[in-house]
């Protein structure tokens, strides 16, 4: 034991030329810059130094890393291997370095950047069913929100950013939280993680009437007979404004000059409808028109 003691102590202090792996560390401004990629951590030397140095790099005790300074925006995404020579032979102490066998070390730092985007509803999502309606605009707090990140995934965020409803269909005036969901979520905060939307729904009551259409464009000394002679129309409107409805304001003509020969038919357009109606249908869609 005494004599492997001695022998290893005897090696230790002898001078050795090995490859070894040596960290690095990137020293940047982290308000305004930020890397979009994992940052390289280290490099592949070649040194000379005595064993007991080399065993203490190899084992990480009380190693200080090269540092590698990015003051301003890289222009290049890159650092060739023989750059990094000052920056280790600063940091070999009691090493002496022979070469870098890395040959580059990619990096990519974009500007930290804060963009203000406002916050809508998605107009895909219906919200409500047949019998129910949305009145007046949904509120939205906030109406906007403020993302943080680098420059190229900021700004590929949408403007603004849709919200979708995480429960539908809607019966009843509503205050929901929503999240909101973007792109690079590891890389881009949002200073709010969910907004507040509040929707003013009421019911709808369907309603029918029959009227009469009015025939225009109509050659001189031609007669129409219409099967059937009258349109029901069918809509929609709030339950409080069943009182307040003037219902005769409907108005609906068929133009001869969309007459069709081939099946003897003429199609009804509605031109007049009383305020607050929706959903408005006609029917039939087609009317036989004899002509004589």
């Amino acid at each position: 034991m005494a004599a492997s003691t001695f022998w290893l102590l005897n090696a230790l202090n002898k001078s050795y030329s090995t490859q070894t792996t040596y960290p690095v560390r990137f020293v940047y401004n982290t308000e305004e810059l930020i890397p979009i990629k994992p940052l390289p951590e280290e490099v592949v030397i070649n040194v000379t130094g005595k064993g007991w140095k080399l065993l203490r790099k190899s084992l990480r005790v009380e190693v200080q890393p090269a540092e590698i300074y990015i003051r301003n925006l890289p222009r290049n995404k890159f650092l060739l291997g023989s750059a990094l020579r000052p920056a280790l032979v600063n940091a070999l102490d009691g090493l002496q370095l022979n070469f870098v066998v890395t040959d580059t070390l990619y990096f990519n730092f974009n500007e930290r950047v804060s963009r203000t985007i406002p916050l809508r509803l998605d107009p895909s999502q219906k919200l409500t069913g047949e019998k129910h309606a949305v009145i007046g605009p949904a509120l939205i707090e906030p109406d906007s929100v403020v993302f943080t990140g680098p420059s190229s995934m900021v700004d590929s965020l949408p403007s603004p950013i849709l919200l979708r409803l995480p429960q539908e269909p809607l019966t009843e005036p509503a205050k929901i939280k929503v999240p909101i969901n973007y792109n690079n979520k590891s890389m881009v905060t949002v200073n709010v993680k969910e907004a507040e939307v509040r929707l003013n729904v009421k019911n709808l009551v369907q309603e029918e009437r029959q009227i009469i259409p009015e025939i225009v464009n109509v050659p001189a000394g031609r007669e129409i007979t219409l099967r059937p002679p009258y349109v029901l129309v069918r809509y929609q409107l709030l339950e409080d404004s069943i009182p307040s409805l003037n219902r005769d304001n409907f108005k609906a003509i068929l133009n001869y000059k969309r007459y069709n020969r081939q099946d003897s038919t003429l199609v009804p357009e509605l031109v007049q409808k009383p305020g607050g109606v929706r959903n408005v249908t006609l029917w039939p869609e087609h009317i036989k028109a004899v002509v004589e």
